[in-house]
This record gives structure tokens, sequence and C-alpha cells, in this order.
């Protein structure tokens, strides 16, 4: 309790940032979903036929997996609030169409006839008796709404539109529970919050109630405000991954090593290279040996100070998976140098570009160094678990050690592939989750063993050196072996738009720091 009480008094401007952020999204699409779901609510109260079509359109909408409704979204909307949004609108709509058209039409038919019998209109008999009566009803709705939206709001950090998803998806990608706590404590406090000042609200008499439901929707615009509230923004606008923006080799990095201070938008890393491509954002962080990077036509920037170590890829394997099958690292260090920088490059452009399947790209790769062999069709007793973090490279290089393991050995081959950020893969392994999976050098470097100042002061910062330090540390440690690199160095680094960084004249992180400085 106390390392979670100093992480949110260390972030306490992020946190408080975060929850008006997500309170102004609940709001706006909550505010939305009345201006649209009350009117459809009254409609379809008078007509009845057209009750169970569009009751059944929002039922539909209500059911489809939030990031999945997200993915629908993104091609048309693009990403940032928009998506966000339409999302949140689109769920808060039938708790409140329904609610709104159960209400109406269960006021008492005689309290309607009496109404009209002392010569009220249809629309004094709607504002006047259904409307105040139902409002117990409604609010109900809006109740369920609302709690339903502080919860998927979560999900708003997924397409850099904020909100307190930012520290949770950044705790899952660390596996940093204090940094999860700190969004998820807060977004349930808010729909506690929100549920309980309702419910009250609710319990009112007709009269207050009429008064209540004034005042909330008057709320709503103030609260939808907290959203647009003017934040500090950067000459160029930033788009980094939870995982680069919190890990130690990544955005602290380079503010340690440059003094890069930006105040980036946290976004999926598989929607980055669409947002820098769209114009969202200028900088972007990403890998070095990347496909899109050749498709966008965007430019690497020079890391002159080094603040990103080499980041050599090879199979980590768990020892006691090696003592029982010896032929796997056999066959696993088959691939040693076989993949360059060049190739792993090539390999994604195909898959992320050229939208060939990672099955086809790694049997072709395998064919063209003669190591591919078709499985023989024979009992396989013996089965070993693979797994890999969610990028389209490491999907690549699992579908090349499975292909590869089954066509050299008997071994079946299990894969769990987009296991997430690093500490998950490597908890896995430890654990014996995963027998093995593709890791990097800098990775096991500064984010597992994370050595002391003075260890890394005397470090050199060699491809061969850190290969030589991790290989060591990790069997000693963790009984974790670290197998021959494939050949590639896929580093972390930031990238913009070639003809941007060319315009401004930014070749090198020095440079952005500089032209961020002016």
């Amino acid at each position: 309790m106390t390392d979670f009480l100093t992480f949110v008094r260390e972030h306490a401007d992020k946190l408080l940032e975060q929850t008006l952020t997500h309170i102004g999204l609940t709001a706006v699409s909550l505010l939305l979903a009345l201006l649209l779901g009350v009117p459809l609510g009254i409609l379809i109260s008078r007509r009845s036929r057209l009750a169970g079509s569009v009751l059944g359109i929002a039922g539909v909408l209500q059911t489809v997996p939030s990031v999945a409704l997200l993915g629908f979204l993104i091609p048309v909307l693009g990403i940032g609030v928009g998506p966000a949004l339409m999302a949140l609108f689109l769920y808060a709509l039938l708790p409140i169409i329904r609610n709104t058209y159960v209400g109406i039409t269960e006021v008492d038919a005689s309290v309607k006839e009496a109404a009209r019998g002392i010569g009220m209109t249809n629309r004094q008999v709607l504002t006047k008796v259904e409307l105040p009566l139902a409002l117990p009803v409604i609010f109900a709705g809006v109740r369920t709404a609302t709690v339903i939206n502080v919860g998927v709001a979560t999900l708003a950090a997924y397409v850099a539109a904020g909100g307190l998803g930012e520290f949770i998806f950044s705790g899952i990608a660390l596996s940093n529970v204090n940094m999860m706590m700190a969004g998820a404590i807060p977004a349930a406090l808010l729909a506690i919050g929100f549920d309980v000042a309702l419910a009250s609200l609710q319990r009112l008499s007709v009269r207050k109630l009429r008064i209540g439901a004034v005042a909330f929707i008057a709320l709503m615009p103030f609260l939808s405000a907290f959203y647009w509230l003017p934040i500090q923004q950067d000459k160029l606008i930033a788009g980094f991954a939870h995982e680069f923006y919190g890990r130690a080799d990544g955005y602290p990095g380079l503010q340690k090593t440059y003094g890069l201070n930006l105040h980036p938008r946290l976004i999926d890393q598989n929607l980055m290279y669409e947002a820098i491509r769209s114009g969202q954002v200028d900088i972007i962080s990403g890998y070095s040996t990347d496909g899109r990077i050749q498709a966008f036509d965007l430019l690497v920037l020079a890391d002159n100070r080094h603040a990103f170590p080499p980041y050599d890829a090879a199979p980590m394997v768990r020892q006691v998976t090696l003592n029982r099958f010896p032929e796997l690292g056999q066959t696993l260090n088959l691939l040693a140098g076989k993949l360059t920088d060049s190739v792993m490059t090539a390999l994604n452009y195909q898959v992320d570009y050229e939208k060939q399947s990672p099955e086809s790209v790694a049997r072709t790769f395998l064919t063209r160094v003669g190591l591919y062999k078709r499985p023989e069709p024979r009992q396989r007793s013996e089965t070993v678990v693979m797994g890999s973090k969610v990028f389209t490279e490491q999907y690549i290089l699992a579908e090349i050690y499975r292909q590869l393991i089954e066509g050299q050995t008997s071994l079946r081959v299990v894969t769990k592939t987009g296991l997430g950020g690093t500490q998950i893969c490597f908890d896995a392994l430890r654990t014996g989750a995963i027998d093995f999976y593709p890791e990097y050098t800098g990775t096991g470097l500064l984010v597992i063993l994370q050595p002391s100042a003075h260890t890394l002061a005397n470090l050199s910062m060699q491809s061969d050196s850190i290969y030589d330090y991790v290989q060591h540390q990790f069997h000693q440690q963790y009984q974790l072996n670290w197998l021959k690199p494939l050949g590639f160095n896929n580093s972390y680094c930031l990238m913009m738009r070639r003809d941007q960084a060319k315009q401004l004249g930014i070749k090198t992180i020095e440079d952005l720091v500089n032209y961020m400085e002016r």
C-alpha cells in the first residue's frame, strides 16, 4: 500500500489530468446519448411498430465487444476522440432509449385519459404527465448508461483519447500493479460516485425530481468541458506506446540522456503508424526493423548519444527445457545470423504492408535459407510451448520457430502469441507457462535485470558485451538461457514523416530536442 500511495503522490498531476479527461469523456458521450436516446424513446412510445426495430438495433450495438467496436470505427473515424466518443455514445443508447420507452408506456392509461379529459393537448400530456411520471424509470436508464460508460471509457486510451485507461494500459504492458491500480481505483470510484448521485436523484419526489433532472442536464455540458480543458501542447505532437512511455529504456531513458520533454499521447503500438501516416501525430516511438518505416516513408532519428542499447534478438529458453529436449537448442541455433536487419525489415514489410500472413512469410524465408522441411506425418508425443509479444515481428518469429522445430524435430509446438508486454512474457517463461520466446538483449538488460547505474557505466554498450552480460546473468539468476543471436538489432527509435523532418531540419534526436526548445 505504501508503494501505491507513493506512486499516486509522484504522479498526482497526471492522475488529475486523466481523471478530468475521463469525466469529460463520460459526460460528452452521455449528453449525446441523452439528446438522441430520449427523443427516440418518446418516438417509439408513440409508434409502437418502430419499437422492436429501434430497440433491436440498439441491443445489437450493446452486444458488440468494446475493443471490436473501436476496431470497426478506427478505419472510419481515425484515432483519437472520434472513435472513443462514438463507441461510448452507442453503448449509452440502449438503456436510455429502452427506459424512456418503458417509462412512458407504463404510465397509467387512466391518468392520461384524465389529462386529455381536462383539455390537455398531446404535447401537454407528454410534458406535464408522462415524462414527469416516467422520470424515475428514465433516470434508472441514465444511471445504467453512466456506469457502463465510466468503465468502457478506460478503453479510450487504446486510441489516444486519454482517460484513466492510460495508467491501466501502461500498467498491464509493464506488469506494474501500482500503475494499474492508479487507473482502476479512480475509475471504480467515479462509477460508484455517479451511481450514488443518480440513485439519490431517482428517489426524489416527482416535483423535486423534475428540478433535479433540469440540474443534471445543465451539469452535463459543464462536466463535458473537462475533456476540452486546454492542456500543454508541444510544437510537435508525439504518440508513444504505453510500454515505451514507462520503460526505463524508453521515454524515461530519452529524458535522462537528452533532456527531451514532451507531452505525448499514449496509444496502442499497433495504431501508432496509422496515426503518423494520417498526420494526427508528428513523432512516434517504434522499432528500427519495422516494415512500415519504408511503407510510410518515415525517418528514424539518429540516436547519437546511445540512449537505446543494442537490442539483438535471440531466443530465451528455460534450462530445464533444454535439458529435456537437447535437440531444441540445436534446432533454434540453426537460425543464428540468418536474420539480418534488412531481412527482418523486409519480412515485417511483407506482413504489415503487403498483408501476407506470417505463416507464408516464414515458410518462404526458411525455404530461401535452406531450412524448411515439410513436417512428416508422425506421432508427436512431446510438446514445447512457445510465447511471443504482441507485435508483427514477434508473430513472424513465432511462425519461423514453429515451422523450423516441427520440420526438423519430432516435437510438437504449442504457440501462445500476443502475450503482451515484456514482463508478462518473462513471468510466463520464469514460471514455466511457456518454454521459450524471442527476446532482445537491450530489453533483458534494462527492463528485466535493471542493473545499477555503476554497473551500466562500466558496461560497454556494444552488442557482444551486452549479449555476454545478459546471457551470464539470466543463467545465474533465473536458469534461463539466451541462445545464439538471430543476426538483427531491433532497437527502439523515434521516427517522423520524412518530408516533415526534412522541412524542419531534424535528423537526430538531438536536433529534435533543440527544435522543441526554441
